[in-house]
């Protein structure tokens, strides 16, 4: 892990709540995919944001910062961002960064739990050509899935990938996945055995499908998420 300083090259607002952020650091970041950052605040404020982009470009650092006023946690380091166009880093930290493997890969995402799965996509593409992966995306509403057009494009490119998204407010129209994103795959995959799962999500979810995948087949050990260091 180093500490880093990095200026704001751009901030582009991609719903009313999110936001991405895009940094340059001063040196460059060298990281797995599916490893965060940790912004530094104060010597004792120091907080988490995953690294939404593929580490074959450790020029650029991709945040994904759903940031409200009543979430002054994410709020303010958007705000830094705009007032003062740099931010200080200590990267890369986390273990649950993507594994080389023949396993297909199943990736849940919940809400900007999607920057996480986003630079594992990335990089699988990349780095593992063959590799089967389903990523499932959840959001309030399919407006929230913010870059599903992109995924969508991508899954049309990468035989090997699939998009699912799934959202709690469906429209009329709308004839996907409805509810909860990890009860939505519980629905599509039955046989466990020989899969891996990558979890980025709140933390009730993020125990919920520990829960949930384990007592369906899954290996717990195929089990890999920042939150699960915690819970």
């Amino acid at each position: 892990m180093k500490v880093i300083n990095c200026t704001v090259e751009s901030i582009e607002e991609l719903t009313n709540v999110v936001h991405k952020v895009i940094l340059v650091p001063e040196i460059p970041l060298v990281f797995k995919a599916g490893q965060y950052l940790q912004v530094v605040m104060g010597e004792s404020d120091k907080r988490p944001f995953s690294i939404a982009n593929a580490p074959s470009a450790p020029g650029k650092i991709e945040l994904h910062i759903g940031a409200e006023p009543e979430n002054p946690y994410a709020y303010e380091v958007l705000t830094t961002c705009q007032n003062e166009g740099k931010l200080v880093i200590e990267a890369p930290l986390g273990k649950a960064f993507v594994r080389e493997s023949n396993k297909p890969a199943i990736i849940v995402a919940g809400g900007t739990g999607y920057s996480y799965a986003k630079s594992i996509v990335l990089d699988c593409l990349e780095q593992q050509a063959g590799r089967e992966i389903t990523l499932y995306w959840g959001a309030k509403s399919f407006a929230d899935l913010y870059e599903a057009k992109d995924l969508e494009a991508l899954s049309l490119t990468h035989p090997n990938f699939t998009f699912v998204p799934v959202v709690e407010l469906p429209s009329e129209q709308w004839q996907g996945h409805v509810g909860w994103v990890h009860k939505a795959v519980l629905k599509d995959i039955t046989d466990w055995s020989g899969k891996q799962v990558y979890a980025a999500g709140r933390f009730e979810m993020s125990a919920t499908i520990r829960d949930e995948f384990c007592a369906a087949g899954l290996d717990k050990e195929e089990l890999f998420g920042d939150a699960y260091a915690f819970i």
